[in-house]
């Protein structure tokens, strides 16, 4: 059981994920040094850059960590707008959705701990909204807020609070289908832009390989080099325009 309440807005690496991306980056930097410059030297000049690909990566990390405390966020909403439908508290509705919660993701799902997290918090007299708004601001998920701003404004209107939950989780629940079709729908671009970020380098290795000495050119000269040099460039930015693109906001 968790002691304090996550902030979502920073990544901790592991040591594993040190080790492991960090592997990757140095990896990725021999690709590189082999395929556009056949030199140790640069290489090593690479390396550092490579050994920093954790930082870089913590970025994805903590995206996708969010995407799943989303997810599991709008199925915790709709579960906790049904309990309140049933006649519960607030506080009686977060404690059974968060037993319901726990069949769907297990004792370390993130959003059973955050409203473990939450019934504890109104067992101390805190105000229920000033609850959300501080889980809103931890996970700076936009989901969250527009829920928070929902309830509050709800609690203080003294309108049908159940109604207007149900309302809102509704929207939650229509906007995550959304973003899980365009999901499912760029799944196949996504896996075809891997394929041809790939074929640059299977290009040039199976060149080499059939024609020895074809390239024997651009590996030896200062001209050579500043060609390879803008070729990598301009795969850099190929590379950076297909994440670009594929990069569906919701």
């Amino acid at each position: 059981m968790q002691q304090q309440a996550m902030n979502y807005k920073n990544y901790q690496l592991s040591c594993f994920e040190w080790l492991l991306y960090g592997a990757k980056g140095a990896g990725v930097c021999g690709v590189i040094s082999y395929t556009f410059y056949r030199s140790i030297l640069i290489f090593f000049l690479l390396l550092p850059i490579g050994l920093g690909f954790p930082l870089i990566y913590r970025k994805k990390l903590k995206e996708s960590r969010l995407l799943r405390l989303n997810q599991q966020f709008k199925e915790g909403i709709l579960i906790l707008a049904a309990n309140l439908s049933a006649g519960y508290s607030i506080e009686n509705a977060l404690a059974n959705s968060s037993r319901e919660l726990d069949m769907l993701y297990g004792e370390e799902g993130m959003i059973n701990r955050e409203f473990i997290w939450m019934v504890k918090q109104i067992q101390m007299n805190r105000p229920v909204e000033q609850v959300f708004f501080e889980f809103a601001e931890r996970s700076a998920l936009e989901d969250v807020r527009n829920f928070a701003q929902v309830f509050k404004a709800a609690k203080r209107s003294g309108g049908d609070l159940v109604a207007i939950i149900n309302h809102t989780a509704g929207i939650i629940r229509d906007k995550a289908q959304v973003r899980e079709e365009i999901a499912n729908m760029t799944a196949s671009k996504k896996l075809e832009q891997k394929i041809m970020n790939m074929i640059p380098f299977f290009l040039i290795l199976y060149i080499d390989r059939a024609s020895p000495g074809f390239f024997g050119m651009m590996y030896e000269t200062g001209t050579g080099t500043i060609l390879m040099t803008i070729c990598l460039g301009v795969y850099g930015i190929a590379f950076w325009l297909s994440k670009r693109i594929l990069d569906i906001p919701v």
